[in-house]
């Protein structure tokens, strides 16, 4: 990507003298449901309540940062052998990894799913089978060595989406419909936009599920500090009653900012292991799309790192400011081709690009009309994940009417400095 530390004189001379407020770490209190103790026992009490199914069983997993995801992959895959089934893990993600299947078993490894962890082999395919149609007649698909199975488990977290809304948003439907189906399935459903997923995502699940293979789908749910709060397991003539459901629940679960309004919001670290977009849009109130709204409103947003290292960057173009060090992690091939898939090009434009992380900030600072930087309000969070502990300026914290612990005083802003 563009090489911008040949102009970092010139960018300190123009934005030198910009002051970046003081900051200063909180950790608010955020009422929300007790994480889990013992997830594999959470498991197990929930497969209690289904039927499980034998022969050769595809357990479909995602490429989101669920929290202790490998502890619960390994618990169905350990229910599954006891019931006398063949498990193997299958990567239901779309177009993630580069659309390529060794990308889609690096991702998984990079979440702690590997043979050696779960307990069952990895078959990672980008092939894929045409099995029906929806009403509105997109062709939906299924994963080729999914489709050979005799039987099919999803596990998935169920959470508001980040494009779209609709009674059912990300989960296990979604992962039925879409992911399992490879790029080719995924371009499907999409192929109409974003104001017809709502409609398209549970469609495109019916066609899965009527396949008779689907056995059921595991769905974890996690509190505002992103740790799985519950787990049910749904068999598959429940999946898209009850995932509605569940959506409420999650997205009354689901931690934002304290702050209608913030003039410059920092995030550390983006990536597809954070969010599908990047960035989660429900905290930075910067979406892809017009099929959906809500969020902060937020003047400038800067993003200064990427999560991980697939360098899939899709959502990094609803930013405004970048660093160098995320701009040179940016792969253009992994990134391209989830905004082909998803249609949302805007994602994967690259924004200004600053040598360092303070001129990436005085350069947002810069773009605020009418604003005295001094007074500005400005938020920085290590990602849209964790947001129990953040950095505010003291405009900022002014604005805050919820309990919280000043962990460390007002001080020069050092964004070197973490969240201990």
């Amino acid at each position: 990507m563009m090489d911008v530390s040949r102009y970092t004189e010139r960018f300190e001379h123009e934005l030198g003298a910009i002051e970046i407020p003081d900051l200063a770490l909180v950790e608010r209190e955020m009422p929300t449901p007790p994480a889990l103790t013992d997830p594999a026992a959470a498991v197990a009490a929930a497969l209690a309540t289904i039927t499980l199914p034998t022969g050769r069983v595809a357990v479909a997993v995602g490429s989101r940062g669920i929290a202790r995801i490998d502890t619960f992959v390994a618990a169905v895959i350990a229910a599954l052998r006891s019931n006398g089934a063949e498990p193997f893990i299958v990567p239901a993600m779309g177009s993630h990894g580069a659309s390529t299947a060794q990308g889609q078993a690096d991702v998984l490894a990079h979440l702690g799913i590997t043979e050696a962890r779960v307990g069952a082999p990895i078959r990672a395919t980008m092939e894929s089978v045409a099995i029906g149609h929806t009403p509105s007649g997109l062709p939906v698909y299924m994963d080729a060595f999914a489709h050979e199975a005799d039987a099919i488990v999803a596990i998935n977290r169920v959470k508001p989406h980040t494009s779209f809304r609709g009674p059912i948003e990300s989960g296990c439907a979604k992962m039925l419909g879409l992911g399992l189906g490879k790029q080719e399935g995924a371009r499907s459903i999409h192929s109409l936009g974003w104001h017809k997923m709502r409609d398209s995502v549970p469609e495109a699940a019916a066609v899965t599920i009527a396949t008779g293979k689907v056995a059921f789908a595991l769905a974890i749910l996690e509190n505002a500090h992103e740790e799985p709060c519950r787990v049910e397991a749904l068999a598959a003539r429940d999946i898209l009653t009850r995932e509605r459901e569940l959506l409420v629940e999650a997205s009354n679960n689901l931690a934002r900012l304290p702050l209608d309004k913030i003039d410059v919001l920092v995030v550390d670290r983006v990536g597809k292991s954070v969010s599908g977009g990047g960035g989660d849009p429900n905290v930075t109130g910067r979406f892809p799309s017009t099929a959906i709204s809500g969020g902060p409103d937020v003047t400038r947003l800067v993003y200064l790192a990427m999560a991980g290292d697939d360098g899939n960057g899709n959502g990094v173009g609803l930013a405004d400011v970048v660093t160098s060090e995320l701009a040179s992690a940016y792969d253009p091939l992994p990134t391209y081709l989830n905004a082909l898939t998803t249609t949302a090009a805007g994602n994967a434009r690259m924004p200004m690009v600053m040598p360092t992380k303070r001129l990436a900030i005085a350069a947002a600072l810069r773009m605020c009309a009418d604003l005295d930087p001094r007074n500005a309000t400005i938020v920085r969070v290590l990602d849209t994940l964790h947001l129990r502990r953040a950095w505010f300026s003291r405009s900022a914290l002014a604005l805050v009417h919820e309990p919280y612990t000043m962990l460390r005083d007002f001080a020069p802003a050092d964004f070197d400095l973490g969240y201990d």
